[in-house]
């Protein structure tokens, strides 16, 4: 009788998992990682978190002896009193106006000028046209607004081209349907530059032998632009998107630009909510409490218009931001 052999059982192949490694140990293996983002950490702490607490100062009437802490809370009035507000519904309806109608004139510009330049095939003009551009973007407004005030008002350039032409004076600064056509021409004129460098960042990333494909296949220029520099662009177009629809109510009504160049004359089509809120706070001499309200309210508004954004390009196939 034959001996029984008894095959070798195969051994398995178990994989052994690294014991989690501590907190404080991961941090000392990156610490130099660590330290440059600290001061980052710490200015968001000192300047975005520390003074949260202010909010509370929406649900309260302010009282300078005692405090933001000590003074007295009213619940929800300063809401109430916001909402009854017929300066306040002109500047948030203002606000509205002026955001989206520079997002609708500016935001497809950058775009524009950064294929125009790509296609350039002259570096050094590529090079002077994009400096050109970017220029104005580090110009504050403060010198920017006093250059345009003497180029529009009513002594300057453009009325003395007008008047030498048989033409009646008219300063569009104190016009009230003229205003915000100069602010929406003189922000593309300040940021469109500045912001096509990203645009152009994107398309230096696509892989040129694709364009060289493409030209060797018969597609003409248009062609090359809309299948390959377009989809190259989409996901960087709908992630700036959404933060430009995030911060609409507080860069797209853009309070430096709309305080050094507004007066009296154009308060009732020019008068957002920060300029609003500070009119009424520094000038007028308003409630500090009331004041924060607003600031709360334009809060959660553009939180809304953020969500609402990121949800449309992510039905739209887009990544988003989270």
């Amino acid at each position: 009788m034959a001996d029984s052999v008894t095959a070798p059982t195969p051994k398995r192949n178990l994989k052994t998992r690294a014991p989690k490694q501590s907190l404080g140990k991961t941090i000392l293996q990156y610490k130099y990682f660590y330290l440059m983002v600290l001061p980052v950490l710490i200015w968001y702490a000192l300047f975005s978190y520390a003074p949260m607490y202010g909010v509370t100062l929406a649900f309260k009437t302010f009282n300078y002896s005692e405090g933001i802490l000590g003074s007295p809370w009213v619940g929800l009035e300063n809401f109430q009193t916001l909402l009854t507000d017929p300066d306040f519904r002109k500047a948030f309806w203002n606000t509205v106006i002026i955001s989206l109608m520079k997002l609708v004139t500016h935001f497809p510009m950058p775009i524009i000028l950064a294929i125009v330049l790509y296609e350039f095939s002259r570096t050094k003009m590529k090079r002077f046209f994009q400096t050109i551009l970017t220029f104005p973007h580090f110009i504050s407004w403060v010198v920017l607004s006093g250059i345009i005030i003497n180029i529009l008002s009513k002594d300057g350039i453009y009325n003395q081209i007008i008047m030498l032409f048989g033409g009646d004076p008219n300063s569009p600064l104190v016009d009230e349907s003229a205003f915000r056509p100069v602010l929406y021409i003189t922000h593309v004129w300040r940021e469109i530059g500045w912001d096509s460098i990203i645009y152009l960042a994107a398309l230096a990333g696509i892989n040129p032998e694709l364009f060289e494909a493409a030209e060797v296949d018969g597609a003409n220029r248009f062609r090359r632009l809309l299948n390959i520099a377009w989809p190259g662009l989409k996901s960087t177009v709908a992630v700036l998107l959404i933060l430009q629809v995030g911060q609409l109510l507080t860069q797209g009504s853009s309070f430096e630009q709309i305080f050094n160049l507004y007066s009296s004359p154009v308060y009732s089509v020019a008068d957002t909510i920060d300029t609003y809120i500070y009119r009424t706070s520094f000038t007028i001499g308003g409630d500090f409490g009331y004041m924060t309200a607003v600031g709360v309210v334009k809060s959660i508004i553009s939180l809304i218009l953020l969500w609402a954004a990121n949800t449309f390009a992510k039905k739209m196939g887009e990544e988003g931001l989270y």
